[in-house]
């Protein structure tokens, strides 16, 4: 029989529906159920694409033993961390408080008013590899609450009081800074400072940052390419290069669908955590398309394209929506989807084209995973041309033809699991980038796709007075907005507004950021997760560092400084200042950990520019948006002002009349550029 799970809209929910343990979704029905019973709550957050999320459930939550034991001992909550950020914030800081490290599935131990006592992430059924059995750990814990309450709730008062002092970053330093810390000066030196520790921690030998598990790091790669167009060296470019080349080459892209899984578990880049994120596929196909207009390499452009193509074919609803994940399992096995042995590939190609293509993707009998093989380059595609005597584009032209074949095949073969939830916020990561390289491509559908996807979150994922719904699913929308729907998708619409100059975009970014401000704002700086009429929790924390995604923080001051320079609000270029001025201490000492936030601060000191392209003509549209999006342009910012037949300006009655104000096209030109650097105007030209 089904559990409480059974009704949840979250896919993760919906796979423990029919466990024999007695889940409960969070809620007052399970807090108060806890309350009434004096029992101990076992908090299990994770996610539906989470691998070992999987293993656990199999193991421990379908075990009937353990079912049995939670069942009696204690009320059992399962919480989607994609759904509820805030929670999953809450007790991953705990976690990492208790054991030094974290991950999922999170697995917390919580008094029946919601304060944590003890924490871990996956536990085998019985001991092993060095870890305790979950039944011994369930059995420890039900010890000590029944004969050492009163240390345990003691413990719980600890930790929750530590939790709500660690929000407490605004003050720009820790308890034993140094007085000089307290007057470190908010200019370049701190994007210098962050350029030096990334250069620093580059991994020379296979590029990226760190060794293994390695993730793509897509907003420290993004600042360095905006570093590399203030001041360039040849250093700092191989670092950008070295490291895009080598996601690229790895098993961590997929060659045959497009899109980049999670994460590489070598240093190598080879073998891949294999679900692919919506979020990471919008941030590193922002990364490739700086990239792209950086250096001009070819390469980096057809990674855009497939990554945005997979995301178009396999993670878009028909209502405009970007879906959330595809699952790393299929079959029950980690990868199975997406690995190839020799054999079959020679018998779906042929010997000759197959051993061609196995010699170009890596692809041996013994395999590279697990018997398999993860397709990759292990070498240049141009270094197995000479060798075997063709040329580049023939033996590109032919892995073409040979990809689609195995694609085919493949797509045959049971797929992952699909999470089809729609969030606001990772959709609006995806927004920009489609935006952004459909009007650098010159490719509608990019662009197309941006656009309604925009207008989904506006129909369909927004109240009546404006505010946002974090997550749909199947036409049931839940869970209010956090600060990351409202600052994302505040910054995806200045995009957004860049690329179309349809003024109602600019018009929606500059409510979402009144809403912040009304609803999430922290007078001593920077801004909560969650508004001020949100469910109250143990702790109102502020999200400053950058994770897999970037802060809510770091987006709202990149959103804010756009919008104030593009309107002249005062009101919003004081918020942007403050967000940014609180997080000086965290750029200092650990710039790693607030990218995101040192690319606000780029975009704060400037030199800053605004582009405002005047057009009477759809030629003329067309015209503008090839200059303006050719080529890389950090700090600046793009106005496409569309004349209407009547002569009247199409933002003329926007919060940009001031910006565009007298802006007229000269007679003969089809278009018209009018450049202002730092409050200085520069004389029209003819495009």
């Amino acid at each position: 029989m089904p559990n409480k799970l059974a009704g949840s809209t979250s896919p993760y929910l919906l796979q423990h529906q029919n466990n024999p343990v007695e889940w409960h979704p969070w809620g007052n029905e399970a807090l108060e159920k806890a309350r009434l019973e004096s029992k101990p709550i076992f908090l299990s957050i994770g996610y539906a694409a989470c691998h070992w999320c999987h293993v656990m459930e199999h193991e421990s939550f379908e075990n009937q033993t353990i079912a049995n034991y939670l069942n009696e001992h204690f009320v059992s909550i399962k919480v989607d961390r994609e759904q509820r950020p805030d929670l999953d914030h809450i007790y991953m800081q705990t976690v990492q408080m208790l054991t030094g490290s974290g991950g999922w599935p999170m697995s917390v131990f919580l008094t029946p008013d919601m304060k944590p006592f003890y924490g871990g992430t996956y536990w085998p059924p019985e001991r092993r590899w060095g870890r305790p059995g979950f039944l011994d750990v369930l059995q420890a814990i039900l010890d000590a609450w029944k004969n050492k309450r009163e240390s345990l709730l003691k413990q719980s008062d600890d930790i929750t009081n530590n939790l709500r002092a660690a929000r407490k970053f605004s003050q720009k330093q820790s308890e034993s800074s140094t007085e000089s810390d307290q007057e470190i000066e908010i200019d370049e030196s701190l994007l210098w400072n962050a350029d030096n520790w990334l250069i620093e921690v580059f991994d020379e030998n296979y590029g990226g940052f760190g060794g293994a598990p390695k993730f793509p790091h897509a907003m420290d790669i993004r600042l360095l390419i905006q570093l590399q167009t203030r001041r360039p060296t040849e250093q700092r470019l191989h670092v950008i290069s070295k490291t895009l080349d080598s996601m690229a080459d790895g098993g961590i892209f997929d060659h045959l669908g497009g899109g980049f899984a999670r994460y590489s578990v070598d240093e190598k880049w080879l073998v891949p955590h294999f679900e692919k994120m919506l979020y990471d596929n919008s941030l590193l196909a922002m990364a490739y398309l700086d990239g792209f207009l950086l250096t001009g390499n070819p390469r980096y452009r057809q990674v855009v394209c497939d990554t945005l193509d997979y995301v178009l074919v396999d993670l878009t609803d028909e209502q405009g929506g970007f879906y959330c994940t595809r699952d790393a399992d299929s079959e029950g096995v980690e990868g199975k989807f997406y690995v190839w042995s020799r054999e079959e590939i020679l018998d779906i190609l042929g010997m000759e084209r197959g051993d061609r293509f196995c010699e170009a993707f890596g692809v041996t009998f013994g395999g590279n995973f697990e018997g398999q093989n993860i397709l990759h380059y292990p070498e240049p595609l141009a270094a197995i041309a000479k060798r075997i005597g063709t040329s580049l584009e023939g033996i590109q032209q032919e892995l073409e033809l040979d990809k689609k074949m195995l694609l085919a095949v493949r797509e045959k073969r049971i797929w992952p699991g699909l999470d089809d939830k729609v969030l606001c916020s990772w959709n609006a990561l995806m927004i920009s980038a489609m935006a952004k390289a459909g009007a650098a491509f010159s490719v509608p559908r990019y662009l197309e796709a941006a656009e309604s996807a925009a207008n989904f979150i506006h129909a369909s994922m927004t109240k009546p007075d404006g505010r946002l719904y974090h997550a749909w699913r199947n036409g049931t929308t839940e869970i209010d907005g956090f600060l990351e729907d409202y600052s994302y998708l505040a910054d995806a619409l200045v995009t957004l507004f860049e690329c179309t100059g349809d003024a109602k975009y600019i018009d929606r970014a500059c409510s979402l950021v009144k809403m912040m401000d009304d609803h999430f704002h922290d007078a001593q700086g920077g801004f909560f997760f969650t508004a001020s009429d949100s469910e109250a929790l143990i702790t109102r924390y502020k999200d400053q560092h950058d994770g897999s995604v970037p802060s809510g923080n770091a987006m709202a001051a990149t959103a804010l400084v756009k919008i104030a320079r593009l309107t002249g609000d005062a009101r919003m270029t004081q918020l942007a200042e403050e967000t940014i001025e609180q997080a000086t201490y965290l750029m200092h000492h650990s710039p790693g950990s607030v990218c995101q936030m040192l690319i606000a601060l780029d975009h704060l000191l400037g030199p800053s520019t605004e582009l405002v392209y005047v057009a009477s003509t759809a030629e003329g549209k067309r015209r503008t948006v090839e200059h303006a999006f050719s080529e890389l342009r950090p700090r600046t910012l793009i106005v496409l002002s569309i004349l209407l037949d009547s002569g009247d300006n199409s933002l003329s009655s926007t919060r940009l009349s001031e910006l565009v104000e007298g802006r007229e096209c000269i007679a003969g030109a089809a278009a018209v550029l009018y450049q202002c650097s730092d409050g200085t105007c520069q004389a029209p030209i003819k495009i």
